[in-house]
């Protein structure tokens, strides 16, 4: 449900389409092999990562497709690709072929394995490991869950809090002891029936890189990790009920039949069975249609009325949370995020409420693992308390999410913002240039310490912070536009700079695509510090029209304002 119901989950939807795309296009390869269908698979891979990186995997998936059912490297696939293969080829060789002819794929797989690790690590990736054995004991866990969500969907959540080391032994030797059994079945199985050997593998193969051997995030599973793998276990099922069924059929009927259950599906069969004797006498008769008919109603039916019902859990973040709330334990990520929608409805008690309860769960487990989000949930915990009035308490919790994360910039800042409101003005100047060593590569981060030196009176050092934001993000308006305003209406006036004013100014303009006021605003007030008075009242109208459209009357007042003086000829100077 996530990747309909999250825009970031989007992902998940194109991914999969370039999946189906890239087995389609191989089988095409396969059939009729060419440079063009092969350079086309390779293409549509290529697509598929760059959406997302967990299909790293489908090279291993086509392998296991070449087993079975395209029996490009044992005799247990379709007709026409076993045609293909010369009778007297070393079963090793033909793998080494194989293998080699996917080394392109495999590549891209490793480039697009390699720049996910960076982008995690300069992300999210500061933070730490849980410790394997635990890492080891949640993945079995999360395998055999999965099977389960997959059969009855029930007590699905948005989030799965890791169990950590609280996982009975039993629990784990159980998971294990299932995944080997399962493992051997299907080894031992492949010839007879290599639909379970492919199906089990592709499910457990696709699964390796978000199991959570390594760790991306704080959650012990998610369900949109499932949509590609579990479609190995529908194979499996499909094949295996069907040869099932076939098998019954054939006992019934006293006869043996002339194909195995898979090969009746396949197509490309030299000669058609169905129309010899024994194979009507032992071909499925009313009653096992009308049964698989029922029994495919009854399951279409169970789970959409489960589809319909956790839809209803996606109403809004209120509804969602407190759902998962419902369907988990301990889960301080539902926590945080509730009090986060209580913040933006404007429930600052209930925020407070909220984020002091995730703090309390969290404060059971010391794992280093977890105190980034613990320096987070710290800090907006002390903004809101500011926000009360409660500076004291507020100033404690910034010191425990300095602590917890001593890189981590936010506390400073805002620490410097309370103690700016107290009047202690050298002790808050110490917190933001401890601010400004954190987050050297943060535009969001120097344009906020920026406004924070501003408001102090402290232009020259809010120019020189928003001076170096837009150097590090050349595609953000927000410190050009600031800063354009400050060089535009500075009461200094060697701070003033009209011709930089009017270049910043441009640039946010044309970042914001011309259609943000207050960027506009920017121009106009730019305009009219270099005297360029007929500029600034046209640009100033543009921006008041702007600002009409979106009814931000506060903007619309005070342009009105502006206009006036560009009229008579005068800056605006604040």
């Amino acid at each position: 449900m996530e990747s309909v119901a999250w825009v970031s989950e989007r992902k998940d939807v194109l991914s999969a389409v370039f999946f189906m795309l890239i087995v389609g296009a191989y089988v095409r390869y396969v059939r009729a092999p060419s440079r063009t269908t092969y350079f086309l698979v390779l293409l549509l891979f290529a697509l598929g990562l760059m959406s997302r990186p967990m299909l790293v995997t489908v090279p291993f998936v086509l392998l296991l497709l070449d087993y079975w059912p395209l029996g490009r490297i044992t005799h247990v696939g379709f007709p026409k690709a076993l045609a293909r293969q010369p009778a007297s080829s070393s079963q090793w060789l033909v793998i080494s072929r194989l293998v080699a002819e996917k080394v392109p794929l495999f590549a891209l797989s490793a480039l697009s394995s390699a720049v996910t690790f960076v982008a995690q690590l300069r992300a999210a990736g500061r933070m730490d490991q849980l410790p394997f054995a635990w890492r080891v004991s949640n993945a079995a866990l999360s395998y055999v869950a999965y099977i389960w969500q997959m059969f009855w969907p029930v007590r699905l959540a948005a989030f799965y809090p890791h169990p950590n080391d609280q996982l009975h032994l039993w629990q784990v030797l159980l998971a294990f002891v299932f995944l080997i059994a399962l493992t051997l079945v299907a080894i031992h199985g492949r010839k007879e029936r290599p639909y379970i050997f492919t199906g089990w593998f592709w499910y457990v193969g696709m699964l390796v890189p978000v199991i959570g051997l390594v760790e991306a995030g704080e959650q012990a599973r998610a369900d949109r990790y499932t949509y590609l793998p579990q479609i190995g276990l529908y194979v499996l099922i499909t094949w295996g009920v069907t040869d099932l069924m076939t098998s019954i059929m054939t006992r019934k009927s006293r006869s043996r039949p002339l194909m195995t259950g898979w090969q009746s599906l396949a197509r490309g069969t030299r000669k058609n069975p169905a129309h010899s004797p024994r194979a009507r006498e032992s071909s499925p008769g009313i009653g096992y249609q009308a049964l698989c008919a029922a029994t495919a109603a009854v399951i279409i039916i169970s789970l959409s009325w489960r589809a319909f019902v956790q839809t209803s859990y996606w109403k809004n973040s209120e509804v969602l949370w407190n759902h998962t709330l419902g369907v988990t334990s301990d889960n301080d990520v539902a926590h945080y995020n509730l009090g986060y929608f209580f913040f933006q409805r404007g429930d600052l008690d209930g925020a407070i409420s909220r984020f002091e309860t995730a703090l309390q769960i969290r404060s059971r487990n010391s794992a280093a693992h977890y105190n980034f989000g613990s320096a987070l949930i710290e800090n907006n915990l002390a903004n809101l308390l500011a926000q009360k009035g409660r500076l004291n308490e507020a100033v404690d919790h910034y010191h425990n999410a300095m602590r917890l994360r001593p890189g981590y910039g936010d506390p400073y800042l805002n620490l410097g913002n309370v103690l700016f409101k107290q009047g202690r003005m050298s002790d808050a100047m110490a917190q933001w240039q401890k601010a400004h060593a954190t987050e050297s590569k943060d535009a969001r981060f120097h344009t906020a310490l920026a406004d924070a030196f501003l408001r102090a009176g402290l232009q020259k050092d809010a120019i020189a912070e928003y001076e170096y934001a837009a150097q590090i993000s050349a595609q953000d308006a927000l410190p050009r536009n600031d800063l354009a305003w400050l060089l535009a209406t500075s009461p200094d006036a060697s701070i003033r700079d009209g011709n930089r004013a009017v270049e910043l100014a441009n640039e946010a303009v044309r970042l914001s695509r011309g259609k943000d006021p207050n960027c506009l605003r920017t121009l106009a007030t730019a305009y009219a510090e270099s005297g360029r008075f007929a500029e600034a009242e046209e640009t100033a109208r543009r921006a008041f029209r702007a600002a009409d459209l979106l009814d931000n009357r506060t903007l619309v007042n005070a342009l009105r304002d502006e206009i006036a003086l560009y009229e008579l000829g005068l800056p605006c100077h604040r």
